[in-house]
This record gives C-alpha cells, structure tokens and sequence, in this order.
C-alpha cells in the first residue's frame, strides 16, 4: 500500500497527467494502474508535443503513415496520437468496466485552434469520437465562450466530455450547467443517460502563479501572506458549489434517470513555486466524488511523501472564501486573471500544438525530400534574416496559415478576397471529378487530330504554355500550340504550324468577353469552316468558360463539341489546376491524374496545418514579401533550369498582376540573359529553380556567386518535370502570402482595365470611320520613328538625332534608385525577335545596372501590364511597334487584327501615359532592319 492507494478510499480517483507510446506499449502504464491505483489517463497538445516533437519514438510510426500513400501533417498526427488514445483506452478498459463507466477513461484534446468556433469544435469532437470509437474515450473541450455550447451538444449526443481549461467558479457553474442541459437534452430523446460521463477540470497551480506575481507587486505584508493560498481557496469553493447542485432537485431528477454526477478534475497540479511543497495540490484537493490527474513527478512524489487527510478539500471554506475577498483589497480580479488564463491556456495549447505540428511537418518534408530539402532560401544580412524570422513568427502566433485557408480577407486588404481563394482546393476537387478530363482526352484520341490550338490570354493561356513546353510533344498525340497575340505575323505563323483539317481548337476564357480570344475565335471558326462547312465546325472546337459567359452561348450556338466550366472563384492567373490549365493538358495527352496527385503533395504542405517555418509556399512568401517591403528588393528574378525554364513566364503574371498595386508591387525578372555578380544591384530578389540532374552549370556558378556576394536567393529544387502542379500551387501560396505582407489585394487587377478600355474606345473609333486617329512623331530617323506624349516629351528635350532621344530617355533608369527598364514589343514572339530584345536588353543591363524586363504585347498585358502601371514608379519603358507588312481580317469587323495590334498598343501606351510612367515609343518600318538598328542607337546612346 501507499498514499495513492488510500486516496481510492477517500472517493478521490488518480489520474495521470502523462501519455507516450513507449509508456502503454512498455507495461508501464499497467504497472501502475497496479501499483497505484491509476484509474485514468488524460492527455494535450503539450503532452503529445513532447512525445512525438521531442523524441525519434514516433519516427517508425511517421514512415508506416507515410508509407500508404502521403498524408497531411494533421492526419499524420492524428494517426499516430489515436494509436496511442486507442492502446491506452484498451489499457484502461478493465477499469471502465469494473467501475460502471466511472473511471478507466483516457481524454484527447480537440485541436487548440478551434477554442473559439462552436461548430468546429462539435465537428472535432465528434470526428474525434468516431475515429478513436472506444466508450472509455473522453475528449476534452475548453471552457471557452464557444466550448460552452458545444459541450452541451456533445452530451446530448452521448458523448463523454473532459471539460478543461476551468478558471473561473462561475465559469465552472455554467459548464455544470451544460452538462445537466445536455444529459436532459438526452433524455427528452429517449437516450440513456447512464452511459455519459463528464469531468470538469480545473486548473489549479497557474492560479496561484499569476496571483501572487500580483501580489508581489501590491508590495505590501497582507498580500504577501495570501500568496500561496487563491488556487487551493478557488478550488474549494467550486467544490462547494458542486455539493450544492448535486444536492438540488434537478440533479436529483437526472440522477434517478441514470446518469453519473460530472466530477471535479484537479488539473495543472505540480507546484510552479520551489517554496511550496511539491505535493500541496494533491494534499489540499483531496475529496469525495473528484478526480486528481497527475504529471509523472507529482504523482511519484506523493507516493514517496504524500499525507492523505480525508474530506481535506472541505476544511476552512469560511476561510478559503475569505481569502478570495480579501484580494480585491490588493488591486486583484480573480476574474479578470480567471479570464486571461483561459485565453492564455488556450494561446498556450496552440503553441505546442504548433510545435506538434511543426516536428511533424519537417519529418514528412524529409521523407519526400530525401537527404537534400527541395526548398532552402538564405537572406543577405542579420538584419534581414531577423526581419525575416519575425513575421514568420507572427504568421504563427496570428495563425496566418490556416486564416489564409479560411478565407479570411483581412488578411490582405478586407476587401473581396474571400471570394477568390477557389484554388485552394481546386486540385481535391479535379481529383473527384479527373474521370471526366480522362473521358475527353480519350474522345480527343479517338479524333486523330494532329494538333491542338489553344486561343486564350493571361492565365487562360500561360499555364497551358508551360506545359506544352515543359512536357513537349506527347507521342500519339495532338501538339498543343498557343495563341495569345493579336499581331498577323504571329497568327499566320501559328497557322502554318498546323495541319488545320487536323486542328482541335479549344477557345479559354473565363469571362468569355476577352477580345483576343473572341476574335481569333471568329478568324478560326471561318478557316475551318472552310473546308468542314459551318455547320460542322463547331465539332472541332471546344470552350472552356465560367458558367453563364458570352462565350458559353456562342458555343451551344455554334455546336461545340464539349464546354468546360471553370470555378467562379478562381481567377486567371490561378486557375493552373483547374479546366483552364487541365483540358489542354488532357488534350495534349499528358497523364492529368498524375499531375493533379503530384500537386497534392505540395498542397498539403502548405495546408492549414502546416506552420510557417515548415511551409514551403509560406516561407517562401513571406520571404519575399519581407524582401520587397523591408529592404526594397522587388525585382525578383526568376533564374530556372533551360528545361524547367517555361514556368518563368507563368510566374511574371503571378507575381505583377498579383501584387503590382497601389504604388507597390513585386517587379518580376524573367529570362534576363545571365551577367557578371557585380552588375545585380541591391532591389534584386532571386528565384533559383534547379531541375534535378538537368541543371545548367552557368546558372548554377552563377546563383553560388549572387548568394556569396549578399544576395537573397531562394533555390527550389524540382525533382522531375512531373512535379510542375506541385510548383504551380507551391508559387500560388507563395505570392498570396507575399501581397499579405505586403498589404495588397492580390486577387484584382485594378489597372488591367485600363488599357482594355482605351483599346476598345479605339477599335469602336475604327468601326466607324475606318481610321485610328493619327498621331505625330516626336522624332524621325532612319525609319525608326519616335512617339511620346507632350509632357514626358518636353522632359527629354529638344535633340537632332535618335541617339539623343534614346540617351535622354535611358538616362532616366537609375539603377540606385531602384528602376528597372522595360522592352514592350508589338512584333511577332519568334525566335529571331526573342534573341535580338535579348541582346538588347542585356546591353542596357550591362550599361545602366539597371533590371531589364521583356514582355510581348499585347499577351504582356494581361500579365506584367499591371505592375508596369499600377505597381511602383520605378519603370522606363520603350514600346516597339512595326508597320505590318501583312496584314488579316477580322471576320465580322471593319479592323484587322493589325488594327487591333496597334490600337493595344497605343491604348496601353495611353494608360502608361495617365500614370506618370516614363515611356517613349519606337516605331519600326521592318522588324529586321529596325531592331538592328535599334540596338545600334541604343549602343551608341549608352557609350
């Protein structure tokens, strides 16, 4: 025998405050049920934090989870901590069978994070419930304003509840409240409550620790001497309290239906103060009808020296409520400390929860990563990197992660955001429904088409780009070209890459009112037409549109062979997992099942429960957004494998459209011909994407220089082109995260509309009188001729040559004030033209220090023109237009699509101009001659 055993005779059970697989597995917890009485088990995310964030016990475990497939983070721990509640519970059950359901239970802990939702915690609970499914389970929800209906619900539904986290004595009389309610609520439905049982559990030690820090402070001798004292007097007038109810009618009532009287748990009892005696919240707790949990400590040192006084919590209640007045006089609210523990138990269990999470998440990451992390990511100073250390730390305290995945707004601006975060679960949504995707790519086989055009723009047409490219050719199936550009040549060119009776035509855009698509809709309806006739043309074509667009309607008009629907609240640039990005790749033949399974992995870890620090997408994010806010370093350059390179152009529109707003903004650098370390300048941020075993070697010497020299780089590693959904949605987290820090709406696109309002003001101009309005030259030259509005044009002054112009306008570029220079070319996006910008803008980089961009219009617009116009005034742009030497119709319209070409241009140009953007336009008679020319001018304007 020993203290523990007598505390059994005294009416007061033993519990242990204590849970680990090696302590159920091991016999000790037998031992001990044995040996002391033990007659339960409680458990919480702090205990469960220790045994598996702490030790390698669950390493085994984590790898047999994993090993059926990946799991998230949440389910992982959910798998290992039920295994544990399950054996504890079949430890236990003796007990609970012994005792009539009185004792022999083990308590599990809803997630901290839903303390303060009603519903989410019933729905925890009851999943809790289900996915343990032992009687002897009792799961534990706090005393919380949102726990207190919960807990009656939850009884009604039969289900035993560990209230915890009690304070307060009212608190206590409201949760006595709701299990009665509750238990009643059961009755009245012919349950049987006799199979319920409730322990409502007080937390007694930190009482005393946050009163008596108060107490020191009154510094005067009447407080000293109530130090010690508030915990144990609280505790025995919620004992009194407790005698009082179940004394009055109503419990009696309840009592004779069955039902078992909800216990008082001593919780939080080892002493927190060495001057106390270690034992003082077992000695002075013990009473009939109550429950003592106990740490491993605790209960074996009161084995070793406990004193048991029967009935002791019933001693000196005149003093005790004495005791409790008598704070008032010192300035003291025991309920306002009662209020601020709960809210700090609850901040408390998070942090471990936290840190749960957080060992687990690293632990998955190493099993998919293997030896080397597929993200690490290093900033250029102590300054920096605390800068950066802080806000993921304040992404977790706020719980950030799992606000983003809730939809909450304010964490952006407050504006529209909730309704645009579709994405997040758009890859579990394409899984259930990818049989559909599978159908229609073998009904594309079964066509033997050669080729698939996709016309689109923006976020209808990257993501499809990419693809095309980064996958290639599928054998046995049709090659998917794109079209995103209004410019003849360009069109023609797509034309002749295609064997047009062979073609499957898939017209993209949400909101079906995009001109570039209609129009090349209407070109491309007219040339298969031709040859199929109009009634049969439409079974070549194939729509993917929201529901209820113009374009949809022209479809069923036009008999498409198939519509797809995408998700309203996804937006363009994020709709790569979705139809948008999905029905080409099922077109082109690639394996969509696959991909969106790839995608998933990354999904979750970036899911709600993947903390900050182990969040690839976040700590990549915030990284950035840290960057950009803090040190000015918003040219983020994109450096990626040659055979991975194609996303670069899919994570310009991501990072401008998303965050280049309200004078702020990420600047994205994609494709920028490599140069020494010295000519980077300090507003560089550097994205490096290295391809496993297809990494180029200049790159590589390259990114180990920039990151030696001070530069913040942040390498991602891609095992396998198949991982690209993963990256998709790896960068979509990253940039929502990066416009939260930095304050930004990053679902709109606030500036887009205003080229597109210009253009169509022109095009409807055109309509009218067959002409664009002209416009006169600020300077000729050779065939190269010179366009600005009057004020910019008053600012570079008066100049004999095209040379002066040009040196006057790049001047402009100061690369220490952060500005960066932009190449903006109407021209046909071939080969020939990419390398000779190329060679342009790497000479202008090398000449002003200054980041050097390159977009094609008008497909630029609907992607960096955001940024360009309503980012940071930091950009100097030069527009490049062409006379076309051919020109095509546009069937059903007085303007061509040269036309169209020029009225983006100058409609762009206009809103540029309304902004206060520094740009000159170059117009070219032939694109060959004039870009030689160009980058003659230019070089000698920059000597």
């Amino acid at each position: 025998m020993n203290a523990l055993n007598d505390l059994d005779a005294c009416g007061q059970s033993v519990w242990i405050d204590f849970l680990k697989r090696s302590f159920v597995e091991g016999g000790e917890l037998r031992m001990r049920m044995e040996r002391d009485s033990l007659r339960g088990a409680t458990s919480n995310p702090s205990i469960f934090e220790k045994a598996i964030g702490e030790s390698n016990e669950y390493d085994a475990g984590l790898k047999a989870v994993q090993s059926q497939g990946d799991h998230s983070i949440s389910e992982i721990y959910e798998a290992l901590a039920i295994e544990d509640i399950r054996n504890a519970a079949d430890v236990l059950r003796p007990i609970y069978d012994r005792t009539q359901g009185r004792d022999g239970f083990i308590s599990l802990e809803c997630s901290p994070y839903v303390a303060n939702d009603t519903e989410a915690t019933m729905a925890e609970a009851l999943h809790l419930w289900r996915a343990v499914a032992r009687p002897n389970l009792m799961v534990k929800v706090p005393a919380t304003e949102a726990g207190l209906p919960a807990i009656r619900a939850l009884i009604a539904q039969g289900i035993n509840v560990n209230i915890t986290l009690l304070f307060s004595v009212d608190v206590y009389e409201r949760v006595a409240d709701a299990y009665m309610a509750g238990l009643e609520d059961l009755l009245r439905a012919g349950g049987d409550v006799s199979k319920v049982a409730s322990v409502a559990s007080f937390f007694v030690s930190r009482i005393d620790t946050a009163v008596d820090k108060l107490l020191d402070g009154a510094k005067n001798e009447g407080a000293l001497r109530l130090k010690g004292k508030t915990a144990i007097a609280n505790a025995k007038v919620a004992y009194a309290v407790f005698k009082s109810l179940v004394a009055g009618a109503r419990w009696r009532r309840l009592a004779d239906a069955g039902a078992k009287v909800q216990r008082l748990l001593w919780a939080s009892t080892s002493t927190k103060n060495a001057a106390y005696k270690d034992t003082i919240y077992v000695e002075e707790l013990i009473g009939r009808d109550t429950v003592n949990t106990l740490p491993p400590a605790t209960l074996d040192a009161f084995r070793d020296h406990g004193v048991v006084t029967p009935d002791a919590i019933e001693r000196d209640l005149p003093q005790a409520q004495a005791d409790l007045a008598a704070l008032a006089d010192y300035g003291v609210s025991l309920d306002e400390v009662t209020q601020a523990l709960t809210e700090e138990g609850v901040r408390l269990f998070a942090d471990s929860f936290d840190k749960l999470l957080a060992a687990i998440a690293q632990r998955r990451l190493g099993l998919i990563d293997g030896p080397q992390p597929s993200f690490a990511f290093g900033m250029n100073s102590c300054d920096a990197q605390r800068r950066y250390e802080e806000e993921l730390e304040r992404w977790r305290k706020d719980g950030n992660v799992r606000r983003l995945w809730a939809g909450d707004a304010s964490l952006w601006s407050g504006a529209d955001e909730s309704q645009w975060l579709g994405w997040l679960r758009i890859v579990d949504a394409e899984l259930e429904r990818v049989s559909e995707l599978e159908d229609f790519a073998a009904q594309v086989k079964r066509l033997g088409c050669s080729d698939a055009l996709l016309l689109g723009m923006g976020g209808s047409s990257l993501a499809p780009e990419v693809m095309a490219e980064t996958f290639g050719p599928q054998p046995g199936w049709p090659k998917l070209h794109v079209l995103d550009s209004t410019d003849p040549a360009q069109i023609e060119a797509t034309e002749r890459a295609l064997d047009i009776d062979k073609t499957l035509v898939i017209v993209s855009s949400k909101s079906g009112g995009t001109l570039e698509p209609n129009i090349l809709f209407d070109y491309f309806f007219d040339r298969i037409a031709t040859s199929r006739g109009r009634d049969r043309a439409g079974e070549r074509f194939i729509a993917v549109t929201d529901r209820g667009s113009s374009l949809e309607r022209r479809a069923r008009e036009a008999g498409f062979a198939r519509v797809f629907f995408g998700d309203a609240s996804i937006g363009g640039r994020y709709s790569a997992l979705s139809r948008f990005g999905l029905v080409p790749a099922a077109a082109m033949g690639l394996d969509v099942r696959r991909l969106l399974v790839n995608a998933k992995i990354m999904m979750r870890s970036c899911g709600p429960d993947a903390p900050p620090a182990q969040n690839p997408g976040v700590r990549l994010g915030v990284a950035i957004g840290v960057a950009t806010r803090w040190r000015a370093r918003d040219k983020v350059t994109i450096i990626a494998s040659p055979a991975f390179g194609a996303i670069a152009a899919w994570l310009e529109q991501l990072f401008a459209e998303s965050t280049g707003k309200q004078g702020k903004g990420l600047i994205p650098i994609a494709d920028e011909p490599l140069a020494a370390v010295e000519r980077y300048g300090q507003d560089r941020f550097f994205v490096y994407i290295e391809l496993e075993g297809r990494a180029d070697m200049r790159q590589q010497q390259l990114v180990e220089a920039l990151g030696r020299a001070g530069h913040p780089v942040a390498r991602v590693l891609v095992r396998d082109v198949g991982n690209l959904g993963q990256e998709f949605f790896r960068f979509e987290i990253a940039t929502v995260v990066a416009g939260a820090v930095l304050g930004v709406n990053a679902f709109d696109q606030p500036d887009v509309e205003a080229s597109k309002a210009n253009t169509r003001a022109l095009t409807e101009e055109y309509e009218k009188s067959h002409r664009l309005p002209d416009q006169e030259p600020l300077f000729s030259e050779n065939g190269l001729a010179l366009y600005s509005d009057g004020e910019y044009g008053a600012k570079l002054g008066r100049h004999n040559t095209l040379t002066g112009y040009l040196r006057r306008h790049l001047a402009q570029a100061d690369a220490l004030r952060g500005d960066y220079f932009a190449l903006l070319a109407y021209l046909e996006r071939n080969e020939a033209h990419i390398r000779a910008l190329n060679e342009l803008r790497a000479l202008i980089h090398e000449r002003t220090l200054s980041a050097s961009c390159l977009g094609f219009g008008p497909r630029f617009q609907h992607s960096t023109g955001q940024a360009y116009k309503g980012g940071p005034n930091s950009g100097v742009f030069l527009q490049i237009t062409c006379h076309e030497a051919k020109d095509i119709a546009v069937p059903g319209h007085a303007y061509s699509f040269g036309v169209v070409e020029a009225a983006q241009a100058r409609g762009d140009f206009d809103a540029m101009v309304e902004r206060g953007r520094r740009a000159l336009r170059v117009h070219l008679k032939d694109a060959q001659t004039g870009l030689a020319d160009l980058y003659g001018a230019v070089e000698a304007a920059l000597r």
